[in-house]
């Protein structure tokens, strides 16, 4: 490929937003065409710790934990990028998984595999508790995975998300539901009960 349309750095701290190196190799790969855009993609559970950097005007997206539990980007990330024209990628829309409404008490993966630590047994019969509360939620004809993304897509700073797929069913259900059509606003306030504001994950 001649050109990468959209670069992005993985793992970031603000600490390092007035770096000279990066802001100057990111203008290069830029003014040399070799990247159309440079984006970051922001730590789990720390959605303003990029704002620094947004404000170099280098960056034009950003990739960030966002869905019906992880709704803290909404307080200082959406609207700093709204401001700066910085496009959101909402990444882990599902959960990991638990807003698929396909995960059990027994559910169990391979050594090595990250969802182990994220749903050890106390996180996730925790999890599950609220999943049955979001479920309760439900519009009529609304599955659980429809009402995700609908919850993500409702954000107007929020430009796509990247929903994860295994089967040629799940992409069809992740299209369908960009249709266009918005989450009916009460809907969207009930969902801002169900915030679930984490800092970590216990073993």
């Amino acid at each position: 490929m001649e050109r990468i349309d959209l670069q992005q750095l993985h793992v970031w701290t603000d600490a390092w937003a007035a770096d000279e190196e990066w802001q100057r190799a990111v203008g290069d790969l830029k003014s040399e065409g070799l990247i159309e855009g440079f984006g970051i993609s922001v730590n789990r559970w720390e959605p303003a710790n990029v704002i620094a950097a947004l404000r170099t005007g280098l960056v034009d997206s950003v990739q960030v934990v966002y869905n019906i539990f992880d709704q803290a980007p909404e307080d200082e990330l959406f609207p700093a990028c709204q401001q700066l024209d910085v496009a959101v990628i909402a990444r882990v829309p599902f959960d990991e998984g638990s807003l698929t409404g396909t995960l059990t008490l027994d559910a169990r993966w391979p050594q090595g595999d990250w969802r182990n630590i994220y749903f050890s047994p106390e996180n996730l019969r925790t999890t599950l508790e609220r999943v049955a509360l979001v479920t309760q939620e439900l519009p009529e004809g609304m599955d659980l995975p429809e009402l995700a993304l609908r919850f993500i897509l409702h954000h107007p700073a929020v430009s796509t998300a990247i929903p994860g797929m295994r089967k040629p069913q799940h992409v069809e259900g992740n299209l369908a539901a960009s249709d266009g059509q918005p989450l009916p606003g009460e809907v969207v306030e009930r969902l801002r009960k169900h915030r679930w504001d984490r800092t970590h994950v216990l073993p």
